[in-house]
């Protein structure tokens, strides 16, 4: 089985070489890594050269944002299953697609998702947040829930079934694209039940009360593309729990 893992950067030369060391630590070999760089000029592409073949593919030219970018690196995906890593994130430990691979072989599946932690950008071992994706089901997208994004892995052929990312959202066409693939269409999935990724906190999903009103008037939309009954009172209800993942550290 190919495994396509596809990381899209902007001028972020500080986190990007974790990402990619992270990647390419791998221990299962049929790895497809594909780079998307929107024209950085911060010396990021400097350190993306330098690690010349072990890099499958790389552009870098300007796009009109993080999901057009991730769009661009799923056009180039070859592998039978995509993976998309944040050029803030990094992969917990060199097994993680192994136990990718090995879920979606045993459980016949069409996608796999995981659990995360959010640390500190100064201290990579301290963690701020645990993201428990067993509290997901697709029922509960109405309630502003999803799995956690970076450890979604998905059967390339669905993005050809059902579409990529909607890159007139600014914040959460991961949310829709989810909701669109797992509620909508109902495609079958696993969880495993550990963390698989580290994600630095300071996203624009993860910080400010502009951005959280933006996400969740945006996942409130995206329920509603999807034929999806929420309110806003329903989405604001998973609040309890993510204070619960400050406690699961």
């Amino acid at each position: 089985m190919k495994i396509s893992i596809i990381t899209v950067v902007w001028n972020n030369k500080e986190t990007i070489k974790d990402a990619i060391d992270s990647v390419l630590d791998q221990t299962y070999n049929d790895i497809e890594y594909i780079i998307v760089d929107g024209a950085s000029s911060d010396g990021t592409v400097d350190i993306i050269e330098s690690y010349g073949d072990k890099i499958s593919k790389f552009i870098s030219e300007p796009d009109k944002g993080l999901y057009d970018a991730m769009n661009k690196g799923i056009a180039l995906a070859t592998g039978d299953v995509v993976g998309i890593l944040n050029s803030d994130d990094f992969y917990i430990d060199e097994f993680v697609i192994a136990k990718i691979v090995k879920e979606f072989e045993e459980k016949k599946v069409e996608s796999v998702y995981a659990d995360l932690v959010f640390v500190k950008p100064d201290d990579l071992e301290k963690t701020v947040r645990y993201y428990d994706s067993s509290y997901f089901s697709p029922q509960k997208f109405a309630y502003g829930w999803m799995p956690a994004h970076p450890t979604f892995f998905l059967k390339r052929e669905i993005y050809e079934k059902y579409g990529i990312f909607k890159t007139d959202y600014k914040i959460a066409a991961d949310y829709e694209l989810l909701a669109r693939f797992l509620e909508k269409n109902k495609i079958s999935f696993s969880y495993i039940n550990e963390a698989i990724v580290k994600m630095r906190i300071g996203g624009a999903s993860t910080s400010g009360i502009k951005n959280t009103y933006i996400l969740n008037k945006e996942i409130i939309r995206a329920c509603k593309e999807n034929n999806i009954y929420t309110n806003w009172f329903m989405v604001l209800s998973k609040y309890p729990k993510k204070i619960l993942g400050l406690l699961k550290k």
